[in-house]
């Protein structure tokens, strides 16, 4: 598997586009990507009891309708709690792309991003459709213009393609997200977008991104909030034109790794650009009796507060990180964790067997100093392991969401 430059539109077929038209007070709002060839669709939606319009417009076409062209996101509102009005709305974007592109509108994926409850400025993002569509193409700085468009308190772009060969043909996989607050376990609020040029069933295409998102996009936290708007959606045009992956061969684990390191990457990212972070931190859990209690316990430690504010004051205060996986209702004896904590290839044993042990406070200091920390709780119970990814909880988050409709 190699990285190389493309982003989004690394796959053959896709073009993008990115522009400002209003919606924000300065920076880009509106991404278009569109596919040369119609594209099977796989997507994973937000657990929220309260859905935006757009997740509910995608879920409907996931689950009713056989193939995709495009995709419109506006960022700056988000076109959730706006009733009737707000799915008219949802509506009126995907029919203004299929127009212009001569296909059903129901080919057509919507996404918004930004504040709940504010009425959709309609009209600019109309407007702003018919400029922009026949701007798209597949110039790397026309994925870069798409990448931005889709950011709201977010302070760098989320990008990252590859490609592998399969069946001696080369076949890319591209991805853009967002994400930087109200990010928690079960989807956070962040958007992500993957395309991809592999020729591949559409049932194992949809199972893989399922079980690619229990690893990477449902064990990422930033502040604990799970969003209206989230969603992961994958688009797959067959251009590559390798043999058709029908089953789990090896080509199908070829193409898996890579859609994974692609998720994987793109999840991260989000952590890493936190609101206010200063620390990306990962939990490692291992010899847990279950899956299930990996990952409790990962998500416990993670979206601790006392965790998160430790790790931002730099202190080893290693009870916090014991009591958050007390609290994590999963099944293990206490009196067999073993805890360290590490970085830059150092490591300091905390606790052993349930006790704590003496430890050099200037190293563990020096350690908690670093922007990437890693957090390794040894349960001693089982054969099974969670790692998840979340960030510190600073002064600066607070000032960040405090303003945030100012």
């Amino acid at each position: 598997m190699n990285i190389v430059e493309g982003g989004i539109i690394a796959p053959k077929g896709f073009k993008a586009g990115g522009k400002f038209i209003g919606l924000k007070k300065a920076r880009k709002d509106l991404a278009i990507l569109v596919s040369d060839a119609p594209c099977s669709l796989a997507a994973v939606f937000t657990t929220n009891k309260v859905k935006a319009a757009p997740v509910l417009w995608n879920h409907d076409i996931y689950k009713n309708y056989s193939t995709i062209r495009g995709l419109v996101v506006n960022s700056g509102n988000a076109n959730s709690c706006t009733g009737k009005k707000g799915a008219e709305d949802a509506q009126t974007m995907a029919q203004t792309m299929a127009k212009l592109m001569n296909v059903n509108e129901k080919e057509i994926l919507v996404a918004s991003t930004g504040v709940i409850g504010i009425p959709m400025p309609i009209e600019k993002i109309v407007k702003g459709i018919r400029e922009l569509l026949p701007e798209v193409d597949n110039d790397i700085l026309s994925g870069v213009h798409a990448a931005e468009a889709i950011m709201t308190t977010d302070t760098m772009m989320k990008t990252i393609s590859v490609k592998v060969e399969i069946g001696g043909k080369e076949v890319h996989i591209g991805g853009m997200a967002k994400g930087s607050g109200m990010i928690h376990p079960n989807m956070a609020t962040m958007l992500s977008f993957i395309t991809t040029d592999v020729n591949i069933d559409k049932g194992l295409f949809r199972d893989s991104l399922k079980e690619i998102t229990q690893d990477t996009y449902n064990m990422i936290t930033v502040d604990g909030d799970t969003s209206t708007n989230d969603m992961v959606m994958a688009m797959a045009n067959g251009m590559a034109e390798n043999p058709k992956i029908n089953e789990k061969n090896q080509d199908y684990e070829v193409f898996y790794e890579a859609f994974l390191y692609v998720n994987k990457y793109l999840a991260q990212s989000i952590v890493k650009d936190g609101e206010g972070a200063s620390k990306f931190i990962e939990a490692n859990v291992t010899g847990a009796k279950s899956k299930d209690d990996a990952k409790a316990v990962v998500k416990s430690i993670l979206t601790s507060n006392l965790v998160k504010t430790a790790m931002f004051g730099e202190d080893a205060n290693w009870g916090r990180v014991i009591c958050a996986a007390g609290y994590s209702g999963a099944d293990f004896d206490p009196d067999k964790s073993t805890l360290y904590f590490m970085s830059g290839g150092e490591k300091i044993l905390l606790t052993e067997k349930g006790l704590p042990v003496d430890f050099d406070e200037n190293k563990a200091f020096h350690i908690l100093k670093n922007n990437e920390i890693q957090i390794l709780l040894e349960l001693n119970e089982g054969e099974y392991s969670a790692t998840g990814w979340g960030c510190d909880l600073s002064y600066e988050y607070v000032k960040i969401n405090g303003e945030y409709r100012s």
